[in-house]
């Protein structure tokens, strides 16, 4: 009977691994059809040499995103102090060493700015090559960024715009990892990981109460993003005027790209800033500052910073 059971399993597994290796091929042969033959230079490199897997990433984070809030719902929120400093430490780490490398690796190349190819910058492609790969893998590993939220039930973090920019930026860099995994596609991924080292120690000191009064950044560190995507679709644009070997849909799409990152952003900075400001302006022409109203003012203060501290668990 065991022996049944063993072969029947085993049937089964290789009739699942038969399958799946169709469903790679199928998928593989239509996307060189559409989009050309891939870089020979990452041929076999993990999680590159088929989008199934990174398609399922997407997926499970998507039904995460989901199913998570729902089943938290009726429970007390986890802290994840310690293993929030650790993770947001340990990115921290990654984008500085991925900037670091992106800029010493165009400098080697001798890369221009306004239009650089894929196959003329010698072993400092490679570099390049190397370390983009650590940028897409960086987007699986940032999926971590909204469980915690989920765990947290720090739901109101959950946006359209954090989802959107998660699950399209790791599939995106599939596709530039496979086609395009240097030259001109560097720039948008120098500025990014500069940025997010600013934003991850940001949150790791934040994950420690007692560093929370000396952040100052936050507010700067979304208008370093917007500015980021202004200056990747200016350099981006450069090649589009001043062409190169570089494949020209690229630019397209990546223009494309930061239009809609610009759009979203911008309403997440109008909507978490500049309401912010005009509801503390209101309040105190309505006579709700602590010089019109001391003692009332004083008591109201003193009932939020009770309630916020019921309210946190970390």
């Amino acid at each position: 009977m065991k022996q049944y059971l063993g072969k029947c399993c085993q049937h089964q597994r290789k009739t699942t691994d038969y399958r799946m290796e169709r469903l790679d091929k199928t998928i593989n042969s239509y996307l060189d059809v559409w989009l050309g033959p891939r870089d020979p230079r990452v041929k076999g490199w993990l999680l590159l040499e088929n989008y199934t897997p990174t398609f399922i990433f997407s997926v499970l984070y998507l039904l995460i995103v989901w199913l998570g809030p729902k089943y938290m719902r009726n429970k007390q929120p986890f802290s994840c102090r310690g293993i929030l400093v650790v993770y947001n430490l340990g990115l921290t780490l990654l984008s500085l060493y991925m900037f670091y490398e992106l800029v010493t690796g165009v400098w080697e190349g001798g890369y221009n700015f306004f239009c650089q190819d894929t196959h003329s910058g010698g072993e400092a492609d490679m570099k390049i090559i190397r370390v983009l790969w650590w940028y897409y893998f960086s987007k699986l590993i940032e999926f971590m960024d909204t469980f915690f939220f989920i765990l947290r039930k720090n739901n109101h973090q959950i946006t359209v715009l954090h989802v959107y920019h998660h699950a399209t930026m790791l599939n995106i860099w599939w596709f530039v990892m496979n086609w395009v995994p240097c030259g001109h596609s560097y720039f948008g991924a120098t500025l990014n990981s500069f940025i997010h080292v600013l934003m991850y120690s940001y949150y790791g000191l934040s994950a420690v109460p007692a560093m929370r009064p000396y952040l100052w950044w936050k507010k700067y560190i979304t208008q370093g993003q917007l500015t980021q995507f202004v200056l990747t679709i200016f350099q981006t644009s450069c090649g589009v005027v001043w062409p190169c070997a570089f494949p020209q849909g690229w630019l397209y799409f990546q223009i494309s790209y930061m239009i809609s990152l610009i759009i979203l952003f911008t309403n997440f900075y109008i909507q978490t800033y500049n309401k912010k400001a005009s509801s503390r302006r209101k309040e105190y022409q309505n006579g709700s500052a602590a010089t019109v109203n001391g003692y009332t003012n004083s008591f109201s203060s003193l009932e939020n910073n009770v309630k916020q501290r019921k309210q946190r668990k970390d």
